[in-house]
């Protein structure tokens, strides 16, 4: 018999469920130890966990039993816990000891833990947890929080966490399950900026932004060179997407141009500073000599181009700036302003670190991939996997 301790793959732990079989058939430890041919003293020690049985003691246990050997003994799933950064804000639970849902990656050489709320509502309820806070030094952004695994560590270890304001990263997520990895993409939604911000932090993979430059008419680059140090980056044109205003069917108020907004009937939702569409807004107000306190609703601020079509369609607002997939997802009408690229910026050395960042990469300029997005309406996926030279300055 072996020492339960002592496989040759290390420690591992087994259920034992010997004792609960053999006292519902009614028999005792030495009628059984007799017809499996072993004395009662070991069938009390396997009992007790001190040893685990032969392949051959256990296959006559179970046929005395009448049962299958997996019945009385199994290998007990192993919890892993493990240290990480918290990024973000951990969730008010009631009651206070309730197990917070969270998501973990491996960014380079740190370990990133995020609540699975700053999903979203939908989201949160849509996309499953990598584990579950056990125990934590504190509750903001930066502190040490230990977690409670419920995923494969190596499954883990290739998910893909990506800032930026695209829904459609979590189709490309899917089209790379299909084709290559059983990998999970993450999108953590936040604006352009702050998803630049959070790919410097070293929080994230990869950031996704579209910031339009009027002076150049290029998108992104102009912003990149100015915030971005050295070289170390790849930029990837994810797609080609139209922005503009998002309104309710049949555009009650008739909103065509920045000064509509002016209104005192016409109520915006707006976007918070650093995002795309926040920049956009404020160009065109600047251009036209508007004053945001002159638009009723500027400073009421969600974090999505779906939070903004949502607050439109249930006439909390009656116009926002966004993309035209998200008009067309929640029934709106849409007046185009402009077009401008989605570039995906990822530092160098993680694309050949990571082991699946890469593939992320192929999946987009997959025929399959391009041709679901542009299904979708308002994509233009004709640059979908142009790298741009980034030449800061």
């Amino acid at each position: 018999m072996k020492n339960k301790n002592s496989t040759a793959d290390g420690p591992v732990q087994f259920t034992n469920r010997l004792k609960s079989y053999r006292t519902e058939k009614g028999i005792s430890q030495s009628d059984l130890a007799n017809q499996a041919g072993i004395t009662r003293q070991a069938v009390s020690s396997i009992e007790a966990n001190l040893y685990l049985p032969t392949t051959a003691v256990a296959l006559r246990f179970a046929s005395v039993l009448n049962c299958r050997v997996e019945d009385l003994f199994s290998i007990a799933p192993s919890e892993e816990i493990i240290e990480g950064t918290l990024v973000g804000h951990l969730p008010l639970t009631e009651p206070r000891d309730k197990p917070i849902r969270v998501k973990v990656s491996t960014v380079g050489k740190r370990t990133v833990v995020r609540p699975v709320s700053d999903l979203g509502e939908q989201l949160s309820f849509a996309v499953s947890a990598d584990g579950y806070i056990t125990e934590t030094d504190g509750t903001l952004s930066g502190d040490t929080v230990r977690v409670k695994l419920s995923r494969d560590r190596g499954a883990i270890e290739q998910e893909i966490s990506v800032a930026g304001c695209d829904p459609a990263i979590f189709l490309a997520g899917e089209h790379l399950r299909r084709q290559k990895d059983q990998t999970t993409v993450v999108g953590w939604p936040m604006g352009s900026m702050a998803a630049l911000q959070a790919l410097q932090r070293g929080e994230v993979h990869v950031a996704g932004l579209h910031l339009f430059d009027p002076t150049t008419g290029e998108s992104n680059m102009p912003f990149l060179r100015r915030h971005l140090k050295g070289s170390g980056y790849d930029v990837v044109t994810f797609a080609i997407w139209e922005e503009g205003f998002l309104v309710r069917r049949g555009n009650p108020k008739s909103i065509r141009t920045v000064a509509d907004l002016t209104e005192p009937t016409v109520t915006l939702i707006n976007r918070e500073e650093g995002s795309g569409a926040r920049l956009l807004l404020d160009q065109r107000l600047r251009s036209s000599g508007i004053e945001p306190t002159h638009i009723q609703g500027y400073d009421r601020i969600v974090s999505s181009h779906f939070e903004v079509a949502r607050a439109i369609r249930e006439h909390q607002a009656d116009v926002g700036i966004g993309i035209r997939s998200a008009a067309q997802f929640f029934g709106l009408d849409f007046i185009p302003l402009q077009t401008a690229r989605y570039d995906l910026v990822v530092a160098k050395p993680s694309v050949k670190s990571h082991p699946t960042l890469a593939h992320l990469f192929e999946t987009i300029v997959s025929g399959s991939f391009r041709i679901e997005i542009e299904a979708l309406g308002g994509y233009d996926t004709s640059e979908t996997g142009k790298v741009h030279a980034l030449s800061v300055v």
